[in-house]
């Protein structure tokens, strides 16, 4: 047995006879019907405690050649659950059983701190090239130390394709942050030694991080990505779904709601975007209406811990320090701090995921922050609101933990303020609207408002709590003119109005009010009619300070 080429099933064997072992090999169906075709290429991205080693672990022990697994697969779902005769599932389960060369490469062994991009390649290409050479000595090398090869010499002899299995594949990433360089090479190297290769019959890479994006290509781009984002047809196998923690609990005796409230949360979703398909269809390929839904999926190491100790508390802290969430948080893009307490407080915030660049160093926009979260498990995502939040009780553990230094006093009280703000206009106090608007003005400072712009700018981050339970839209179109600012109740909180606010810069809180109605902005938004308030505010900067009832802000609602 070598280190790196069919390393068996031992690995593997070990995960089944533990004491708490959730089954997941059906996952070998959906990889069965990717072997040998032009879709062979797969990268799965999770965060860690999410399974990724036992997942490489059970693919190795699989298609292995020598592993000698079928005892060991016999009694696994993989075998026994009926299959539905579709894609993967129509072949039998032991098509590939034991039929390939493996490659198993964990990529943390190689790309260490203190160690070059380039040694390390250089490292893995001798080692992994070595196992290949001694397993096949008659075959005739070009250059027995360049792996890619060696591979196709192998090949060239046996007729016997390759399953590379890479784990950790993005330690480059996370441990040579800063090495653009470095990165691009180590890139470069895993396409010349998978992309179109002839002895390659399917490639697996796991890792926390999605494939690096540089510019509008990625030298990987011959990969189909399952992400946190995107789980797609691996969805159900990412963690521990509903069903298999409850069965778990059943068999142990545990309580199954004590499980949910500390450790669910992730929401992943092998469904097909709605405006992709016909309504009430499902697409051929996709799984099938029977198998396209969402999953509550629970994170499966902290499920384990508390199973064998039987007591539910975070087990998140023992693997990941509250530093590393720490880190990203305290970034100074606009508005994060502030996103946090939002989150933490229960809500959910729409996040564009298409900018982030899969790296741990480039951010751009507090959007750009909190995708990486999601691919860390510190936030969940709901890919058809495209909403992050916070998943689960352990998770906000961290959370608190993360942002218990002084540095974060401001950021609670601001959010807290602009709770206030948002109780006091749904209760039409329009007295405590202008004094709460004032204060907030105090803090920013006296040159936060210039313009129309600027006053709308600081009204919506006064109003920054509403996102909790509204969508904000900025500049409606009524067909008559443009509403400011809107705040549309979610479709969780229909019991809430909606918000239609004018924003007056010099002039009073009447004349808002008065456009509202001249150009007939509540007929834009007809369907909340008996449940809408208009909010007219505005600002005057020449209120003099030492006048009797000095106030630069006004305010005034209406139910409409």
């Amino acid at each position: 047995m070598a280190t790196y080429l069919n390393p068996g099933k031992y690995a593997y064997e070990e995960a089944v006879r533990s004491a708490v072992f959730v089954d997941k090999t059906p996952m070998i169906r959906y990889l069965n019907s990717l072997v040998r075709t032009r879709d062979k290429y797969a990268c799965v991205s999770r965060p860690r405690r999410f399974g990724k080693t036992m997942a490489v672990d059970m693919l190795s022990a699989y298609y292995g050649r020598g592993a000698g697994s079928r005892k060991l697969f016999q009694q696994t779902r993989l075998a026994t659950d009926e299959p539905s005769g579709e894609g993967g599932d129509a072949l039998p389960w032991d098509t590939y059983l034991g039929s390939f060369d493996v490659l198993r490469i964990v990529m943390t062994d190689f790309f260490t701190e203190g160690t070059s991009v380039k040694d390390a390649i250089v490292r893995l290409r001798q080692l992994v090239a070595r196992d290949v050479v001694r397993e096949y000595p008659d075959a005739s090398y070009f250059d027995k130390g360049d792996l890619s090869q060696s591979m196709a010499d192998a090949f060239a002899v046996s007729g016997r394709q390759f399953v590379v299995l890479i784990d950790e594949w993005d330690a480059p990433f996370r441990v040579r942050k800063a090495d653009a360089a470095g990165q691009r090479a180590y890139l470069d190297f895993l396409r010349g030694l998978l992309k179109d290769k002839g002895y390659v019959a399917l490639a697996y890479m796991t890792g926390i991080l999605p494939i690096k994006k540089y510019g509008q290509h990625s030298a990987l781009n011959m990969f189909d990505e399952y992400s946190m984002t995107q789980p797609q047809q691996l969805a159900e196998y990412v963690g521990f779904t509903a069903a298999e923690v409850r069965a778990l609990c059943d068999d142990r005796g545990l309580r199954f709601e004590g499980m949910r409230e500390w450790y669910d949360g992730y929401r992943l979703s092998n469904r097909p975007s709605a405006d992709l398909l016909a309504a009430g269809e499902v697409g051929a390929g996709l799984g099938g209406a029977d198998k396209s839904r969402v999953y509550e999926v629970y994170s499966p190491l902290s499920v384990v811990r508390a199973a064998r100790s039987g007591r539910l508390a975070n087990y998140w802290s023992r693997t990941e320090t509250y530093e590393a969430l720490a880190e990203y948080i305290r970034m100074d893009f606009d508005g994060l701090r502030e996103s946090v307490a939002l989150l933490m407080d229960g809500g959910r915030m729409a996040v564009d995921t298409s900018a982030y660049q899969n790296d741990m160093t480039t951010f751009r926009s507090r959007d750009d922050v909190l995708s990486l979260l999601v691919h860390l498990g510190y936030l969940g995502y709901d890919d058809e609101t495209r909403e992050v939040f916070v998943p689960n009780r352990e998770i906000l553990d961290e959370f608190r933990t993360s942002t218990s230094g002084d540095d974060w006093s401001g950021a609670f009280y601001e959010y807290e303020s602009s709770k206030k703000l948002l109780k006091a206009t749904l209760a039409l106090n329009e007295g405590e609207v202008a004094r709460l608007l004032e204060a907030a003005h105090d803090r920013a400072g006296n040159m936060t408002y210039h313009d129309e712009a600027a006053l709308s700018y600081a009204i919506r981050l006064a109003y920054y709590a509403a996102q909790k339970h509204y969508t904000t839209v900025v500049e409606l179109d009524s067909g008559k003119g443009y509403a400011d600012v809107v705040y549309l109740p979610s479709p969780r909180r229909t019991d809430l109005p909606a918000l239609l606010v004018e924003l007056k810069y010099q002039k009073d809180a009447n004349t808002a009010l008065e456009q509202i109605k001249r150009k007939e902005y509540p007929s834009r938004l007809a369907h909340y009619k008996g449940n809408m308030l208009l909010v007219g505010i505005s600002y005057d900067r020449n209120a003099r300070s030492d006048t009797a009832g000095y106030k630069r802000h006004s305010c005034r609602i209406e139910r409409a």
